[in-house]
């Protein structure tokens, strides 16, 4: 039996091809009262680079040492000396209390980049309670590009100090054609407490 898409057989009598976005897992960061979690190209065996268009970063139960502190991300175009690529994003959430008394889907400006290098939130007001973190993701395009501006998009998800379940989507775009090779993770007031973060590679086709 076949699956067909498009008039293209992509799997028959039992094989499947896998070619159609590979997905390579290049470094895995924990944290432990950390300052900041930084992928840079180049150092302790990350690739940031051109071997891969599309790059993924996988954060699994950061936890804020600071109640009530945002999660943020920069990225750099000179190994990390600096992360303060100009940037222009937007940004909006849904959320649900613990009690059921209050629900709202939400667009906040405060939550922007207009032409900003400031830290770009993630998820805010994370809590630092034993049962409070935060999981999601960030995609970034093309870093490496030297014509194009840097796209990403990032989906974080976290319960908070006010006992809130908030699901937030941001996107936008780094605006530089230098190649973008280090990726910066930080709370906006103290440490990141626990988590890991996992940065894949991901080939188009």
């Amino acid at each position: 039996m076949a699956i067909i898409s498009n008039a293209v057989t992509i799997a028959d009598a039992g094989s499947f091809s896998v070619g159609l976005g590979e997905m390579t897992l290049i470094k895995t960061l924990t944290a432990s009262s950390s300052a900041n979690l930084s992928f840079v190209h180049g150092a302790a065996s990350v690739v940031l680079d051109s071997t891969y268009p599309i790059y993924l970063f996988k954060f699994t139960s950061i936890h804020a040492a600071t109640d009530g502190a945002e999660f943020q991300f920069n990225l750099s175009i000179d190994s990390g000396s600096n992360y303060n690529v100009t940037k222009t994003t937007t940004m909006f959430y849904g959320y649900q209390t613990e009690a059921g008394d209050s629900t709202s889907l939400s667009y906040d400006g405060n939550l922007d980049l207009a032409q900003s290098t400031s830290d770009q939130i993630i998820m805010e007001n994370l809590g630092n309670g034993n049962d409070e973190s935060g999981s999601g993701l960030l995609h970034l395009f093309n870093p490496s590009s030297t014509t194009f501006v840097k796209h990403f998009f990032s989906r974080g998800m976290r319960n908070g100090s006010a006992d809130y379940c908030v699901d937030y989507h941001m996107a936008g775009y780094g605006n530089t054609t230098s190649a973008v090779n280090a990726v910066k993770f930080v709370m906006s007031s103290g440490n990141i407490d626990a988590g890991t973060i996992k940065l894949y590679g991901i080939k188009a086709s």
